[in-house]
């Protein structure tokens, strides 16, 4: 009964922080590949803004990769607002499109920005963590009954060595499995694993080729890091 129903409970719960892992790598792949795209986007903006537009998204890029991953890892930042994206919503605010490229680029360019902010939300909804404090006492608590229960197995007939691998083995099964939790619980960071910025990096590099190929002088109003300069 021990044995059955924690492993049930344990496999169910893992599957569960599994998915929602996949589903922020998922996100942080999304939201790159989106801010790359609305480049092409931002350069059939009305005239004097895809400079400024294509400035604010590797801004945007340059900021994620840099004080927003710092603060997932730290698991903060989970319910801020990327002050980059509020900057291009005002840039972007401010456009009268007159032709009908301009406004099929200013549709599709809020469109591209709900796909942005919805893959941005499944990146970050991890933060935090995503199992409840009461099921991981729970957890352990039954992690505790099953070690205290292993003992009772204890037989004067058999050595010391075979009971000890016995019990060590159900002992570091389920102190693996309880790691294992933990790291889908958290998986921003710089641990083994744990998701990096790397489908960002990718898409500033993108970026790059494309400003490059464009022809297009960009001057971001940031540092590396995504700081407002």
């Amino acid at each position: 009964m021990l044995a059955t129903g924690f492993s049930v409970l344990l496999g169910f719960i893992i599957f569960l922080a599994f998915q929602a892992y996949d589903d922020t790598r998922a996100g942080a792949e999304s939201e790159a590949t989106t801010v790359a795209q609305m480049v092409q986007t931002a350069q059939l903006m009305p005239a004097g803004s895809p400079a400024e537009l294509t400035g604010e998204l590797i801004c945007y890029g340059r900021s994620v990769v840099g004080t927003e991953w710092e603060q997932l890892a730290e698991g903060k930042g989970h319910d801020s607002l990327n002050p980059w994206g509020a900057e291009m919503f005002r840039t972007v605010a401010a456009l009268q499109p007159k032709t009908a490229t301009e406004q099929s680029a200013y549709d599709r360019w809020m469109d591209q920005s709900t796909q942005r902010q919805q893959a941005r939300n499944d990146r970050v909804h991890t933060a935090e963590g995503i199992i409840p404090t009461p099921l991981w006492l729970a957890l352990y608590a039954i992690c505790v009954v099953i070690f205290s229960f292993m003992l009772f197995f204890a037989d004067s007939s058999e050595s010391a060595w075979t009971q000890g691998v016995l019990m060590g083995a159900v002992a570091l099964t389920i102190s693996i499995l309880m790691l294992l939790l933990g790291f889908f619980d958290n998986p921003h960071g710089e641990g083994i694993g744990q998701l990096q910025p790397t489908a960002m990096e990718r898409s500033l590099r993108i970026i790059d080729s494309q400003v490059v190929a464009l022809d297009v002088a960009v001057s971001p109003p940031c540092d590396e890091h995504g700081n407002t300069r």
